[in-house]
């Protein structure tokens, strides 16, 4: 699967972006899919995910903030980012998901490409 995140930028703290993701053949080859986020120096951090039913889940640090979302005919998976802060600057990336309930990331081998998120305060 080949999957290609868009839409990042620089943005103002409080600001918002929508993240795309598009996979192809198909989002729904994951039973889970999810976005991550690695800012400098850090480890990578699941941050939102999904599962094919559509069941959501987000990371207390985006919670209220963030919202995950799919549209299955065009095979693209959304990240809306709303009241941005410093602390999400950070290359986001969208990948499988081992556990959506429970937030546990996949054992990932190949990352596609990740869009980065720069928020100035």
């Amino acid at each position: 699967v080949q999957l290609q995140a868009s839409g990042g930028g620089l943005v103002q703290a409080g600001g918002s972006l929508t993240l795309s993701c598009t996979a192809s053949p198909s989002l729904f080859v994951f039973n889970n899919i999810g976005w991550y986020r690695q800012a400098p120096g850090k480890q990578r951090e699941l941050i939102a995910a999904m599962t094919s039913g559509g069941y959501t889940n987000h990371a207390d640090s985006v919670k209220g903030r963030f919202t995950i979302s799919r549209n299955g005919a065009k095979n693209t998976l959304y990240l809306r980012m709303n009241s941005l802060k410093p602390e999400d600057t950070a290359v986001y990336y969208c990948n499988e998901v081992r556990s959506a309930t429970m937030l546990v990331p996949a054992n990932i081998r190949s990352w596609g490409q990740g869009t980065l998120v720069t928020v100035s305060s």
